[in-house]
């Protein structure tokens, strides 16, 4: 059912925990799983120095919190918006695809925890849309 790197995320996530010091912090969640995915970041010159996530929720959403946080890591600001569920899932050798939603909360806890930078740098964010029809759960 789950791949190897789903498994392995899941039960050794990298990047646990919060960032004393972010200055980008975004949760989501999704009331139907009741999954909730909190980032932290730590940004400098534009770049994300350091990602962690705390969430609540199942294997999946563990480990594409897991994958979402390596995957940013390193990445200019405009780099980690263009990740996408699609990219979270491939990196994970896929998820069933009652776990598709899981992929598409880390992609916008990302998106999340830039449009906070954003708004705490009073820089202009124009929000971007993820969804595509892949899982059939979005409200978009």
């Amino acid at each position: 059912m789950y791949s190897e790197k789903v498994m392995d995320h899941f039960q050794n996530p990298r990047n646990v925990g919060e960032i004393e010091d972010a200055n980008a912090v975004g949760q989501v969640g999704n009331a139907k799983c009741g999954d909730i995915m909190k980032m932290y970041m730590k940004i400098e010159d534009g770049i994300i120095k350091d990602c962690k996530f705390k969430t609540f929720g199942c294997g999946a959403a563990i480990a594409t919190s897991s994958m979402a946080t390596e995957l940013v890591k390193g990445k200019t600001i405009e780099e980690a918006r263009q990740l996408t569920n699609k990219a979270v899932m491939e990196a994970l050798d896929g998820l069933p695809t009652a776990k598709i939603h899981c992929s598409v909360l880390a992609e916008e806890a990302i998106e999340a925890a830039l449009a906070d930078y954003h708004e705490r740098q009073g820089l202009p964010f124009e929000p971007k849309k993820h969804c595509d029809g892949c899982c059939g759960n979005c409200e978009h």
